[in-house]
């Protein structure tokens, strides 16, 4: 196996489940966990295991190739797809038992068709409402009319209906309020399909930061994300959480490591890397790390300040990261060894000294975009 690994503690993740769970009623109110893009960089199929096993009642995806994936590996669990897919996909969708947002009648048709052709009785799909994300979804006023156009279709029922928040992850009064007319907005749109004698099915409307923030709008279902992964959404932290005096720990369930796979002294003047964008200014050893951007180690690390921990140690990185490699300054004396063990982001029972949300906030991004960048070819070790 490569020096160069990602730690997955799938004990986190359930323990994340749980914590989670524990802001919900599980009596009336389900739990849908995204494992969309391959569970955030963690691993799909795994990670859905592991969900289930907490405690989960639905799965969400992006794209049917994803959901077909869990299907491959005997996932029976419902599948819930967020995106939309494009017509040579459905056949695929529906044969998979992918459970398809739908908001138009040319896509609800393809749907019908296909299911016709499968011989798929009530195939089941959500009704998608914008309420002021802007995506995708019906206008609340017309969700009525939208609900009974799918049940006209032959083989199509109505498994629920959802929207999406645009910024419960904000903790701004404009925000909140936002949020709270997007919420309102659900209702009436919900009220509308009643009004038109049509049962909602499951109603979905709470991501990471609704499910902990906003119990009042869990309804149905919730849908939990990056929470799930050991990260809160957004402006809100663990102080946010414990100050509202909802306290809950999320454990991060990746760790990101490498090896120190060269040690090289450095006289002053020396430059490393491409672009001889650092060039150190006194004696110092240059540690190699086999790992670059082609492994998630972004280029624009480059000059952000991101360090890596070496046996409880911080080290900066330096130069511009390769594809496949990057450097750090191990000063002077440091006893940092070829083949030591270097820890980028990650649990502190690792050896972690930052995390993925450390890093995103060093790089103006946030902690889903650093999971789910790291690529296939870092192995996944699973742990329990």
């Amino acid at each position: 196996m490569r020096a160069t690994k990602a730690i997955i503690h799938l004990d986190n993740l359930k323990s994340n489940i749980k914590n989670i769970k524990s802001f919900t009623d599980p009596s009336h109110t389900k739990m849908c966990v995204a494992v969309k893009a391959d569970a955030y960089g963690h691993g799909a199929v795994q990670c859905a295991k592991a969900v289930l096993e907490a405690g989960a009642d639905f799965l969400a995806v992006a794209t049917v190739d994803e959901g077909a994936e869990l299907r491959q590996a005997g996932i029976k669990a419902p599948v819930l797809m967020l995106s939309l897919c494009c017509p040579e996909e459905v056949p695929q969708a529906v044969k998979n038992d992918i459970t398809p947002l739908v908001f138009d009648t040319d896509y609800a048709e393809l749907f019908s068709k296909e299911a016709v052709a499968q011989g798929k009785d009530n195939y089941a799909v959500h009704l998608a409402v914008d309420t002021g994300m802007g995506r995708i979804g019906v206008l609340p006023e017309d969700a009525g009319k939208a609900a009974e156009a799918i049940l006209s279709y032959k083989n199509l029922s109505l498994g629920g209906m959802c929207t999406h928040f645009a910024v419960s992850d904000c903790t701004d009064e404009e925000s909140r309020r936002y949020t709270k007319l997007q919420f309102s907005r659900f209702e009436e749109a919900v009220g509308n399909v009643k009004k038109s004698g049509i049962d909602p099915g499951i109603r979905h409307c709470c991501n990471s930061a609704a499910t902990l923030d906003l119990r009042e709008c869990h309804l149905d279902m919730v849908r939990p994300g990056i929470i799930a992964y050991g990260y809160y959404p957004g402006d809100m932290n663990s102080d946010y959480f414990t100050q509202k005096g909802t306290p809950v720990e999320l454990k991060p369930v990746m760790t990101l490591e490498s090896k120190v796979c060269a040690v090289r002294p450095f006289t002053s003047g020396k430059s490393v890397g491409y672009g001889r964008t650092w060039t150190s200014d006194s004696e110092t050893d240059i540690g190699v790390l086999t790992l670059g951007y082609a492994d998630g180690m972004l280029r624009k690390f480059s000059s952000a300040g991101i360090c890596v921990a070496v046996d409880g140690k911080v080290y900066p990185v330096r130069g511009r990261i390769c594809m496949d490699q990057c450097m750090i300054d191990l000063g002077l004396n440091s006893g940092v060894k070829r083949w030591d063990r270097a820890v980028i982001f990650g649990d502190r029972r690792d050896g972690a000294l930052q995390t993925a949300d450390d890093i995103a906030r060093l790089t103006g991004t946030i902690s889903y975009e650093i999971t789910s960048c790291i690529t296939k070819r870092v192995p996944r070790v699973y742990t329990e």
